[in-house]
């Protein structure tokens, strides 16, 4: 019976700063928040109604993951821990949001 050692390869620690971590979770809500704002605004003036106005909100949210990607560069990882928690983070909380403000807008545009 032959015994054989395992070679550990070491493995990079990766230590994340909680401080910036929360600075960062704070700036990406305050952009979530701002985006759900605008584009419910905007979608009102359009006059989007139903289903339209469910894919403009994807569209939104969608772009602004792609906008805060690019912003953060090839090294993403230092600032954030994953790219999916980034995207669906708040996803249904600013929902809210865009809807009170597509319905409020849409209603002082569109109806008589």
């Amino acid at each position: 019976m032959s015994f054989t050692k395992n070679k550990s390869k070491n493995a990079d620690v990766v230590a994340y700063s909680e401080a910036a971590m929360r600075n960062n979770a704070s700036v990406v809500e305050y952009c979530r928040t701002s985006m759900a704002a605008l584009s419910g605004c905007t979608a009102g003036l359009l006059g989007f109604t139903g289903l339209y106005g469910a894919a403009f909100y994807i569209f939104a949210v969608t772009g602004l993951w792609g906008m805060l990607l690019v912003k953060a560069g090839s090294n993403w990882q230092q600032y954030f821990v994953s790219r999916k928690a980034l995207l669906t983070n708040g996803f249904f909380g600013q929902l809210f949001t865009y809807v009170l403000c597509w319905t409020f807008i849409y209603g002082m545009v569109h109806v008589y």
